[in-house]
């Protein structure tokens, strides 16, 4: 936990809304998502707290263990990777791009009269997009050949839906992957951990090691 904090933290207050909707009165639950989703409503109105609680909610508290999995499998190893700025870059960078792209496309197909006028109210929130794009950026982690296996079996997973059903939120879920890939520059210096040292220090810089007693 010490190597992610940011993983872990992030998916500490996730379990504390998480437990407060499920322990909600009837009704209650349903004002925590709306008051925290990033619809049009809520862009217009509160924009920072839309973009922000947003990524701290999820909609179905059972899938709360679902989700802890994922943030070790997906987010702790980047985290760890790259160190906690460059992770919570490429993640933010995503939850907040997407959002604010597939948002701009509602808006558009409402005033096409595509989609009802409701959409602009509709429960919007999760931590998918920060998902999907620490699932983009992982794929230089891992080595060839089984890079690329892994790159089209996570392009796969997202763009099918993109073109089975095109929501807004499997359109987000591309972009965040994209992102994700398009982060790859920062990967070009990734951290790694010293076992003696407190701090990532970055992968090749020589690190002295502990002088044994009597050494000169």
């Amino acid at each position: 936990m010490r190597s992610s904090p940011g993983t872990h933290l992030w998916l500490a207050v996730i379990t504390v809304t998480s437990l407060t909707l499920a322990l909600a009165p009837a009704g209650l639950d349903a004002h925590f998502l709306h008051r925290n989703s990033s619809n049009l409503h809520q862009l217009a109105h509160h924009p920072v707290r839309a973009l922000l609680g947003s990524a701290f909610w999820i909609e179905n508290p059972a899938d709360l263990l679902l989700y802890a999995l994922l943030f070790e499998t997906l987010h702790a190893p980047v985290e760890r990777w790259l160190g906690t700025g460059r992770w919570l870059f490429t993640v933010a960078g995503a939850h907040i791009a997407a959002t604010l792209v597939s948002q701009q496309v509602v808006l558009l197909a409402i005033r096409e009269h595509d989609v009802p006028r409701s959409m602009a109210h509709v429960v919007d929130i999760g931590v998918s997009y920060g998902l999907a794009a620490s699932a983009g950026i992982l794929t230089y982690r891992i080595v060839r050949p089984w890079r690329w296996l892994y790159l089209a079996a996570v392009v796969a997973f997202f763009l099918v839906p993109l073109l089975a059903s095109r929501t807004y939120t499997d359109l987000g879920h591309a972009i965040s992957l994209a992102i994700g890939l398009a982060c790859y520059p920062l990967t070009r210096h990734p951290l790694t951990r010293h076992p003696h040292l407190p701090v990532s220090t970055p992968r090749g810089k020589p690190v002295d090691r502990e002088r044994r007693p009597g050494a000169h």
